[in-house]
């Protein structure tokens, strides 16, 4: 999980650093040629100045008192165009101009490397880590004492357990929320064209990875299971003893610990024996002469599932019959069906219901060592 965590931090800030350079660089051309546009503009003015000058100075050689002669008329036109060509270069150029267009952009943006060093300083960079440091071992401290207090009380060791993922991945979330806004504060800007450009790169390189993610989102959010339940995914049965980012850990019959991806149990059909209740059904199965006393077995298995330390009398017991053919052979097999007071003595309840009931019908007599199947 920290892993991960600091993975996509340094993707973010690399990518912002990228994004400054970038629009620090296309300012910078900006300004180049809006410098040549002036610097254009004002060689046309001078030259203007020139010709109006000149204007000026022969006028007084022409015939003063004529106000019509061709001239006159000549020089005006030529005065005129020469005008509204300075006013349409102005207007370009004003259209274009650093101050206007860069002025926000100039304010939010660096535009010097010691602008962009100064944003990634070695003090901003400290503060990060202590903040990951910190969210790691205060999460992980936590999770130990939820943990502590869900194993003390067995009534309430599910709910508690539930609490669990929600609480890493929130606290988790104020976390990034507080190293960037706190630490960084980039502009809003920077940060939606820094996170698409992140989330497009992120996406092509690990569509695996975020299928997991959304897969987890998705089962904190639908809650198909919590942490506590018992569940059956197709390939592994077990209890939920953490359901992460990336994948789901169970804990099987054999005492074996398997991670299942978020993805896979989205995708495919899962079955909850408790549904985030303490008790669950157990099911034990054993095979009859097909000519036995059903109804006297009935109530030996039934007693036998009542004395069970490990029984939960709130619900009720059935005991069922079927016939099944085994090797040419007809054959009845009995299930019993009862709750267990705590799913995690679910298999021992089970063994426990298949011995009284054996033992019970060996000492009545209604079956034999050779009869059994």
């Amino acid at each position: 999980m920290m892993k991960q965590f600091s993975t996509l931090l340094i993707y973010l800030l690399t990518g912002y650093l990228s994004l400054s350079i970038s629009l620090a660089q296309d300012t910078t051309q900006a300004k180049t040629i809006i410098n040549q546009n002036d610097s254009s503009l004002g060689s046309f003015r001078l030259e203007h100045k020139k010709q109006d000058s000149l204007v000026n100075t022969n006028s007084p050689a022409i015939n003063k008192e004529s106000s019509t002669s061709t001239p006159d008329i000549k020089e005006t036109n030529h005065t005129k165009v020469i005008n509204k060509q300075v006013d349409s270069l102005q207007a370009d150029t004003t259209q274009f101009s650093a101050t206007k267009l860069f002025e926000n952009l100039e304010q939010k943006v660096p535009n010097k490397p010691k602008d962009v060093f100064e944003v990634i300083s070695l003090s901003k960079i400290f503060w990060t880590i202590v903040l990951l440091l910190f969210g790691y071992y205060f999460i992980k401290l936590v999770i130990k004492i939820l943990d502590i207090v869900s194993e003390r009380s067995a009534r309430f060791r599910i709910t508690i357990k539930g609490i669990i993922p929600v609480f890493r991945i929130v606290f988790w979330a104020i976390i990034i929320f507080a190293i960037i806004k706190g630490i960084y504060n980039p502009p809003f800007e920077t940060v939606i064209a820094f996170t698409a450009s992140v989330g497009i790169a992120v996406g092509l390189a690990a569509q695996d990875l975020l299928k997991n993610i959304f897969g987890g989102m998705a089962l904190l959010l639908d809650k198909p299971f919590k942490v506590g339940d018992k569940i059956d995914s197709g390939k592994y049965y077990g209890e939920v003893i953490e359901i992460g980012l990336r994948a789901t850990r169970l804990v099987t019959a054999d005492d074996s610990v398997v991670s299942v991806p978020n993805a896979e149990l989205v995708n495919s059909s899962v079955s909850n024996a408790n549904s985030g209740e303490l008790n669950c059904q157990v099911v034990a199965e054993i095979y009859l002469p097909i000519d036995i006393d059903t109804f006297k077995v009935r109530k030996i298995a039934t007693e036998s599932a009542q004395v069970s330390r490990f029984v939960y009398l709130n619900k009720p017991i059935t005991v069922l019959f079927f016939n099944e053919v085994k090797e040419r052979r007809s054959y009845l097999k009995m299930r019993i069906k009862a709750y267990v007071m705590d799913i995690r003595y679910e298999f021992q309840f089970k063994s426990d219901m298949t011995e009284i009931v054996i033992r019970e019908l060996l000492k009545e007599g209604l079956i034999s060592k050779n009869e059994l199947f």
